[in-house]
């Protein structure tokens, strides 16, 4: 997931937005108001589509927190699951002189590498690319051309990627490659929100409710992906130089429920 991306935001940006990356500096939308919010009952099943699936993260660790349940689902049914990672994620522990950025790029790709292996998917199956940290939307047309390589090459019927609206610039750059990726490509594009469920509220109107589908878990699929999470000990854990938490056990609890959740592609939010 990276750093907190309020800093990772384009520098003009609309009153939405920034009142948006304000909220993730705050406390945020607590998963008991999510669970009591009638709104998500409706939300049908995602259907998936046949043949190998590619699954992108701007981040180590998105791909797990977004859709780690239903990759392994698919890996243990014998589907292929192909993970590219765009960034290292060495942005998340800025002046850190624990984990200087070099470092700290070897322990998230270590970590990531562990987590995947709780999942079950196969370390063939795995792609990086080196962007730096906060600059994916620097390298948005190479990230979109090596998707579209790996669709092909891969002969994935499915691309999942992280949501373009998600208001993290990598987030939302690793989305919008993705999308025109799969677009070149013929392939259906889902995304996966990450932030989404800290920054928005019940029915909130940034958010197109209308395409978001559910992706059940079972509780052991649950516990498999918990289990992975744990993995990501820069993440959850502080740093004798940084006592503030990436992924803080309320942040967590958005992701570690019995569903998954995805946008699918139809009208760009």
């Amino acid at each position: 997931m990276a750093e907190r991306p309020a800093t990772g935001l384009p520098p003009v940006i609309s009153d939405d937005r920034q009142r948006a990356a304000d909220a993730i500096d705050a406390a945020g939308t607590a998963e008991v108001v999510w669970t009591a919010w009638a709104g998500r009952e409706p939300w049908s099943e995602a259907v998936l589509p046949d043949g190998p699936v590619l699954v992108v993260a701007a981040h180590p660790d998105d791909e797990v927190l977004g859709f780690g349940g239903t990759a392994s689902r698919l890996a243990a049914v014998g589907r292929q699951v192909h993970v590219l990672t765009v960034t290292d994620g060495e942005g998340s522990h800025p002046g850190s002189r624990v984990l200087p950025p070099p470092e700290l790029a070897r322990v998230r790709r270590e970590e990531l590498a562990e987590a995947l292996d709780v999942l079950g998917l196969n370390p063939a199956f795995r792609y990086r690319m080196g962007i730096g940290d906060t600059r994916v939307d620097e390298a948005e047309d190479l990230v979109a051309a090596r998707v579209e390589q790996l669709v092909r090459q891969t002969g994935a019927g499915l691309c999942v990627a992280p949501w373009s609206g998600d208001l993290h610039a990598d987030h939302e750059a690793a989305g919008r490659a993705a999308r025109k990726a799969a677009a070149a490509a013929a392939v259906p594009l889902w995304q996966y929100p990450v932030w989404m469920w800290h920054w928005a509220t019940p029915g909130d109107t940034r958010v197109p409710w209308d395409r978001l589908r559910g992706l059940p878990l079972t509780t052991d699929l649950l516990n498999r992906k918990k289990a992975a999470v744990r993995c990501f000990r820069t993440q959850i854990a502080p740093l004798a130089d940084h006592p503030g938490v990436v992924l803080p056990p309320d942040e967590l609890d958005h992701h570690q429920r019995l569903f998954e959740t995805v946008f699918v592609e139809g009208d760009t939010p």
